[in-house]
C-alpha cells in the first residue's frame, strides 16, 4: 500500500500570506457592507443610552427579513431636510411607532401612549435627578405606511420626529423616515469597554396593541 501524502514546499506559508490577506480583507468588506457594521456616536441624542464617542455594532442583515420594530435603536439615512451638516447622513434614533400607530403626548403622568397605551420609558435622559419630558408639548399623529417615528432618548438634545413635526408645520411626511432608508439595527455598545452592554428592546413596549385599521 502507498501512503500518499501531501507535501509543503519550502517558505509555502510566504507564498500564502497574500492569498489570506487578500481572502481576509474580501470577507471583512462583504460583511461590513452586508451584516455588521461599527458606528461611533458623535452628539448627545440619544444620551445616555449611546454617549458621545460610543462605538456601536449594527445588524444590516436583520431588516431585509422584518420591518423595526417599536423600542429598537436603529440607524438610518437621514432626509435631507434633517440634515444641518451635509455630511452627517447617517442618524441613531430609537423607533417609537411604526406603520399605522398612533402615537399621543400625553397621558396624566405625562408618559407617551401608543394607540391608546401608556409607556414607561426608563432610557430618558436624567441628570442630578432631573430628567427630560417625553415631549415638549402635545401633540397626536398616525404613522404612515412605510414610515416610522423615531426619537432619541435625550429628547432636548435630539432632532429628531418631534422636533421636525413642530417645524414642518405638522407635516407627518417630513417628521418621519421611510423605512428603506433604515441602515440597521445598533444591538451592542461594544466601546469603551466600561459601557459595554446590550441594546434591548424595554419591556413597556412589549404590551403596545396593535394598530386600529
Amino acid at each position: 500500500m502507498i501512503d500518499e501524502q501531501t507535501e509543503k514546499r519550502p517558505n509555502s506559508f510566504w507564498r500564502e500570506l497574500p492569498i489570506l490577506l487578500g481572502v481576509a480583507v474580501l470577507v471583512a468588506v462583504l460583511v461590513r457592507a452586508f451584516v455588521l457594521q461599527t458606528f461611533w456616536i458623535p452628539s448627545p441624542s440619544m444620551e445616555h443610552t449611546l454617549d458621545i464617542n460610543d462605538r456601536v455594532l449594527v445588524n444590516k442583515l436583520v431588516y431585509d427579513f422584518r420591518s423595526p420594530e417599536r423600542g429598537e435603536v436603529i440607524v438610518f439615512r437621514a432626509p435631507s431636510s434633517w440634515r444641518s451638516d451635509p455630511s452627517g447622513e447617517d442618524f441613531i434614533k430609537r423607533v417609537i411607532g411604526i406603520a399605522g400607530d398612533r402615537v399621543q403626548c400625553c397621558d396624566a403622568q405625562q408618559r407617551l401612549m401608543i394607540n391608546g397605551h401608556p409607556i414607561d420609558e426608563p432610557y430618558i435622559f436624567a441628570e442630578g435627578g432631573v430628567s427630560d419630558p417625553a415631549a415638549d408639548q402635545p401633540f397626536d399623529v398616525t404613522v404612515p405606511k412605510g414610515r416610522l417615528w423615531v426619537m432619541g432618548d435625550h429628547r432636548s438634545a435630539s432632532g429628531d420626529s418631534l422636533e421636525h413635526w413642530e417645524r414642518s408645520d405638522h407635516d407627518i411626511q417630513l417628521a418621519t423616515v421611510p423605512e428603506d432608508s433604515v441602515v440597521g439595527r445598533a444591538f451592542v455598545v461594544f466601546w469603551p469597554v466600561d459601557r459595554a452592554k446590550w441594546l434591548s428592546v424595554p419591556e413597556s413596549f412589549a404590551s403596545v396593541p396593535k394598530p386600529q385599521p
